[in-house]
């Protein structure tokens, strides 16, 4: 028991640490910083943040699948097959939503190639189909990925801290997406939910259409 207590410490403090690198890394304050003293460096702010994300995300991940954890659950006959359907239906709506996205402004890449020396992002504020439902998509469709895994107690901290993680950085997030949008993001985010979707809080593509026209930053 000491030693399980010491690996879930030990898996716990990974993730906060990651979670918590992420946000710091991902924030205004940090961007701006960084643009007043380095200012050629932020050409590649963003495509070396999304490296660093990835390299920096394989010290959790190692000390969650390098460790036998004790069991928890495994989800059994039909519960099983409504488990991984949701988690391929979840893997197939984050897919089927990479064509709303500009991905190399998402990567770097773009910033990169332009030489884009502004700490706040680029991209025109756009909704998905998903984003008619939730705002964010991306956050709810990994919360079912994760939550319809066989369950052991390494998985469940990463699960509850994930969660934690989503809930508090979508809240940071919204910060800089009310700067960057001002009142149409405002008025987005009180049609909207953020990470459940409720089948009577939603938009219509109607009223997307209408949202989108109204005049930016006001």
């Amino acid at each position: 028991m000491p030693d399980l207590v010491f690996r879930l410490a030990l898996l716990a403090l990974a993730w906060l640490g990651y979670f918590a690198l992420h946000s710091l890394l991902a924030s205004l304050p940090i961007k701006h910083a960084v643009a007043r003293r380095w200012p050629a460096a932020m050409p590649a702010y963003r495509l070396g943040f999304n490296l660093l994300a990835v390299l920096f995300l394989l010290a959790p991940l190692g000390l969650l699948y390098g460790s036998d954890w004790p069991s928890l659950w495994r989800w059994q006959g039909y519960a099983a097959w409504l488990a991984n359907g949701l988690a391929l239906a979840a893997l197939a709506g984050f897919i089927w939503s990479l064509r709303y996205y500009d991905g190399e402004e998402f990567i770097g890449l773009r910033q990169w190639r332009g030489h884009v020396r502004q700490a706040e992002d680029q991209e025109h504020f756009q909704l998905s189909p998903l984003h008619r439902w939730v705002r964010h998509p991306w956050y709810a469709l990994a919360l079912v990925l994760i939550w319809t895994r066989p369950m052991d107690a390494g998985m469940l901290l990463t699960a509850l801290l994930a969660t934690l993680y989503f809930v508090v950085g979508s809240r940071l997030e919204e910060r800089k997406l009310l700067i960057y949008h001002g009142d149409i993001y405002r008025r987005y985010r009180q049609r909207v939910p953020g990470l459940v979707p409720l089948p009577w809080k939603h938009l219509s593509r109607d009223e997307v259409a209408a949202l989108l026209a109204t005049p930016p930053r006001t």
